[in-house]
């Protein structure tokens, strides 16, 4: 059941991630496609964040982590779709 939860804990913040990095981008995609994109720039920027020894040890972590990532794969699909 805590499998469930975390899963859903992380869908979370990669959706918040997402919105707050279409924010800051300042990106004219959906909310939706933003959301995905903050969905798979959590995962991003947690790779990332664990390459450079950046673990996120709490919730206010991971979150940024997340953002960060986010904005990154936001520009690089701008950068793709341009």
């Amino acid at each position: 059941m805590s499998t469930i939860i975390n899963i859903i804990i992380y869908l979370a913040i990669g959706a918040l991630a997402g919105w707050l990095a279409g924010k800051i981008m300042k990106n004219e995609g959906s909310l939706l496609r933003n959301i995905i994109l903050g969905i798979v720039g959590g995962v991003v920027g947690g790779w990332v964040g664990g390459l450079l020894g950046l673990g996120a040890s709490n919730l206010i972590g991971g979150i940024i982590l997340a953002v960060v990532g986010a904005c990154l794969v936001i520009w690089l699909v701008g950068l793709i779709w341009k």
